[in-house]
Order: structure tokens, then sequence, then C-alpha cells
């Protein structure tokens, strides 16, 4: 396993020198790169209002001097080719590099806006798991009754709403009309004033819409899974033998099905629970003025920072294969029978 598993290693390195490149050479092409922001920033920021455009377009003015001392404050006076090398090697270092335009490291930036994710991506993931895998187990033992046909579709309407159509839905009604919930923000003004009672009913009080708008579509997949995974168990001959020697309903379900049912949901627990942190967020984020790191990759790309872009990349790429990896180990943990030679 151990061979294995340095082999999986190995191959990272390919897989981020890919990604980093394509997406490198992509960046190449996009006009508007951070001279020109920078420079319609500077004349917006003048009255001129001036537009991003291309290169030549945004130089128009400029002196020829100032212009080359901008172009070498981004690095850009240097080819492309050393460039992507210069970046290499700090990425080889964990250095992230600095952003453009905040004047900040890009870890320092991951770092302050990594508790917003957190916070939805731990509650997404328990919320989540807590309720699909019950009810999954529940629909399995239930298959085909009233209770089976009206969670699924249920939770089939639930997957079919997209999150941030949920999310307007929720501000509107409980946010705007009703007043009951806050419209923005994680937490209120005077956060600092309040006592630690006082600070987690306010922390609650601003995490439920936003949770509720990403967590609704997740129950779909997760109890439709737990579902097909116990249904598949319970028709195999090892359920009958434990019937035929008199086990109750019970002790055959969860002592004989329910560990080997869990495998394919177990093994996704890592992916689902990274994923939870990384993906889906941006328009929830977006929608109640959560400042997390979806937000922060989305705006570095609308301004060209491309530190940020390529750093966060780099960064959730390489969490992305490592979780990969410890899935795939997963499996040997729930089930010895796996073996990977």
């Amino acid at each position: 396993m151990w061979l294995y598993i340095l082999k999986r290693l190995l191959l990272m390195i390919p897989t981020l020198f890919g990604v980093l490149l394509l997406t490198f050479v992509v960046i190449q092409f996009v006009p508007g790169g951070p001279v020109d922001q920078y420079l319609a920033e500077a004349r917006a920021g003048q009255g001129a209002g001036a537009e991003g455009g291309s290169v030549y377009r945004g130089a128009q003015g400029v002196d020829p001097q100032r212009l080359e001392q901008i172009k070498a404050l981004y690095g850009f006076d240097q080819p492309a080719h050393v460039r992507f090398v210069q970046m290499l090697g700090q990425f080889a270092r964990f250095d992230l590099g600095t952003s453009f335009f905040q004047n900040k490291a890009v870890s320092e930036l991951i770092v302050e806006k990594l508790p917003v994710s957190i916070s939805l991506g731990l509650w997404t993931f328990f919320i989540s798991y807590l309720v699909a895998v019950p009810l999954g187990v529940a629909k399995a033992v239930r298959a085909g009754s009233r209770f089976d046909m009206v969670t699924t579709l249920l939770v089939l309407v639930g997957y079919a709403i997209p999150g941030f159509v949920l999310g307007v839905a929720l501000l509107v009604i409980f946010g705007g009309q009703l007043q009951w919930f806050p419209l923005r923000g994680l937490t209120s003004a005077n956060w600092e004033e309040l006592g630690w009672g006082a600070r987690i009913m306010d922390y609650l009080w601003h995490i439920t819409l936003p949770i509720i708008a990403m967590v609704l579509g997740s129950f779909a997949v997760t109890t439709m899974l737990t579902k097909n995974a116990f249904l598949e168990e319970i028709r195999k001959q090892y359920v009958m033998t434990a019937r035929a020697k008199g086990l109750s309903e019970r002790q055959v379900l969860w002592r004989h099905i329910f560990r080997n049912a869990l495998i394919p949901i177990v093994t996704g627990f890592p992916s689902a629970f990274i994923g939870a942190f990384f993906a889906g967020s941006l328009l929830i984020e977006t929608l109640f003025s959560l400042d997390g790191l979806g937000l922060l990759s989305y705006e570095s790309v609308i301004r060209r920072d491309y530190p940020v872009v390529m750093g966060t990349l780099f960064l959730f790429t390489l969490i992305g294969l490592v979780t990969k990896l410890i899935s795939d180990l997963c499996y040997v943990w729930v089930d010895p029978r796996v073996k990977f030679d």
C-alpha cells in the first residue's frame, strides 16, 4: 500500500503542473490584464472615466516610461515563460505570492476569508449527512411504501431548486417581508459587545438562511445513494443467511447490512467534507454578503488579480488531489478486503 501511496503522490506533480500551465496560458490571452486594471482605476480616480480594454487602449495618454514602471511593478516586464517558472518556484516553497491590488500575501487573504467558508462548509456537511443517511436507511427499509414515494418527491424537488434561487426566495420572504432573519453578514455590527451566549445566538441567527439554501439541494444525492446501497445489500445471500439463523431485522440491518452499505458513503466523506468548503458557495456568499473564499476567487478573476487566481487554484487543486487519495485509502479502512495491488 505504501508503494501505491508513493505513486499517487508522485502523480500529483504532473497533474498540478498541467493545471497551472493550462490556466496560465489561458490567462495570457484574456484582455484587460492587471496593467489595464491599474490604469483604468487610476483614471477613474481622477474622474477621467477610463474604460478597461486591451493593453494598447489602456496605455493611451500614459508616459511610456511610467507604463514600463507599472509593468515592472507587476512583473510583466519579463517574458511569459520566465514568469511561469518563477511562479512554480514560489509554489514549490508554498509561497502563494502577493495580491496586486490588495497589497497582501495571498496566504494571508485565504486565512482571512477561511472562517466564513469553514462555517458554511461544516454546517452544510454535517446537516446533509445527519439528515440524508438516516432518511436513506428509512427509505430502503420501507421501499415502495407511501413514505418512500413522498420523501423521494420532496428530496427531488429540493434538488431541482437551485441554491441561489432558494436563497433569493428566503431573503425576500424571511429577511424582507417577515424580517425574521438578517439580510447580510455572518454577525451583527455589535457582535464584539455581546456575551458568549448572545454571540452564539447571533451567529446562528445569521447563518440559518445561507445554510438552508446550500443544504437543501445536497440531500437528494446522499439520500438516494444511501437508499440504493442498502437495497443492494438487502438482496444479497448473506442477509438471507443471517435471517435464517434467527436474527431479528434490527440485528440484520445494523450488524450486517449497515457496514457494507456505508462503504460508498463513508469513502466519499473526505471529498464531500472538503468540497463543502470550496465548492458551490460563490453565489450564496454573494447573495448574503458573506466575505468568504468563493467571493475572493470571483473578485480576483474580475479584477485580473493573477497571484490570487493562481495561488488559490494551486492550493485548491493540491487539496483536491490529497482528498482524492484519502478517499481511495478509506476503501481499505472500511473494507479490508480491498487490495491496491
